[in-house]
């Protein structure tokens, strides 16, 4: 009985799986067919990225190159497409899982898949919906549609993994990189390359650019999140510097993301001190929190920015307040795409040194905070 495509193929992954790589010729002749036909395979699954071609030879994904074989492969001209299939110009798959496409994630996500597209790889996306289990379930599906790397934003607790969810990243088939996720120093796998926002820095901009305004008592409210720990050090550590009193109300004791009984008691504290203590302005985290907070002091006859001042952190939803609110924005688009790139060298440069990347946040000025709109730090 003549063999099918599809259990050609399976013969020839299988071959090179084992191997690590081959040259076409010797697949040829180990698979029994023509060179030309073997060529064609090769072909067909380095297009879906199950493969990778270079110069007469084929490379399981991950399989480490040599050094001249990596120079070959960063000087090596993309081949063209094939655009029935779809298939991107190097046919590369990667894979990305994140806990949600709403909030945040869809501006990293864009960010991406420009940067995929433009490097001539296909990114293929799964979400958690924030359940841990469904971590290892995404990765398994991504592994198994040709995913030759990954870019992970784990459900973890805000403390990072646990020692079960550590070993699962360690043991990962293809190299990954972590996205707005950081393992604790000295744990195992802290190695592995990440790429996130550097949000004490952000806050720090934010206490800056209130202080310039004249404000001495500058509050925090955070939403318990895993920004908040990060929030928290750098609003503390600006504070310090300008010797102001901290006035930090973020929610300490929630057990989890959210804290939201905790949150609003916090809340309703801020309201108090702005209406008794002297407080004038606060940096509030989220952006649908700092509208809320808008709402109840324009309630309580507290005008913004007149009476007191306000900045949100995210700059989701910040724009679309009765008063536009001045807001610090995470550098997201920027972060997809600087994820995609360094996942990339490591895939095609093995002997690459992996990296800790931090990016920062940006100050957008606009009504909440009393200052020119046409200011920025």
């Amino acid at each position: 009985m003549r063999e099918s495509v599809d259990a050609r193929h399976k013969r020839v992954l299988g071959l090179v799986r084992e191997r690590g790589s081959v040259r076409v010729v010797e697949l040829a002749a180990r698979l029994g067919v023509s060179v030309e036909t073997a060529r064609r395979d090769v072909a067909t699954l380095a297009e879906a990225g199950r493969l990778r071609r270079l110069h007469g030879s084929v490379h399981w994904p991950t399989a480490q190159l040599s050094p001249h074989e990596a120079r070959l492969a960063r000087s090596a001209p993309a081949t063209a497409a094939a655009p029935a299939a779809g298939a991107a110009q190097s046919g590369l798959v990667l894979g990305m899982v994140v806990p949600a496409t709403g909030y945040f994630y869809p501006s990293v996500i864009r960010g991406a898949r420009a940067a995929a597209a433009a490097l001539g790889a296909r990114l293929l996306v799964g979400t958690t919906d924030y359940r841990g289990e469904e971590d290892t379930r995404r990765i398994e599906t991504l592994v198994e549609a040709g995913a030759t790397g990954l870019l992970l934003t784990p459900s973890w607790g805000i403390e990072g993994p646990d020692q079960d969810a550590l070993r699962e990243l360690i043991a990962l088939p293809v190299p990954a990189v972590l996205v707005e996720r950081r393992i604790p120093t000295g744990s195992r796998g802290a190695d592995i390359g990440r790429v996130g926002s550097a949000h004490a820095e952000g806050a720090a901009s934010a206490v800056r650019h209130l202080a310039a305004l004249g404000h001495r008592r500058i509050a925090l409210l955070s939403r318990t999140t895993h920004t908040s720990p990060h929030l928290r050090r750098g609003y503390r550590a600006a504070i310090s510097s300008f010797g102001f009193a901290q006035d930090d109300l973020s929610p300490l004791d929630a057990a989890g993301p959210g804290g939201f009984d905790t949150f609003e008691r916090d809340t309703d504290r801020l309201l108090e001190l702005a209406a008794s203590d002297g407080v004038r302005a606060a940096i509030v985290h989220t952006d649908a929190d700092a509208i809320n907070l808008l709402q109840r002091l324009t309630a309580r006859g507290l005008r913004v920015p007149e009476d007191f001042a306000i900045v949100a952190y995210d700059d989701e939803l910040a724009a679309l307040a009765d008063v536009p609110l001045t807001s610090i924005a995470p550098a997201k688009h920027a972060m997809g795409d600087t994820a995609v790139r360094l996942l990339l060298r490591q895939l095609t440069e093995p002997d690459t040194r992996s990296a800790h990347i931090e990016l920062l946040p940006r100050l957008r000025v606009r009504a909440s905070c009393g200052a020119s709109t046409t200011t920025a730090g």
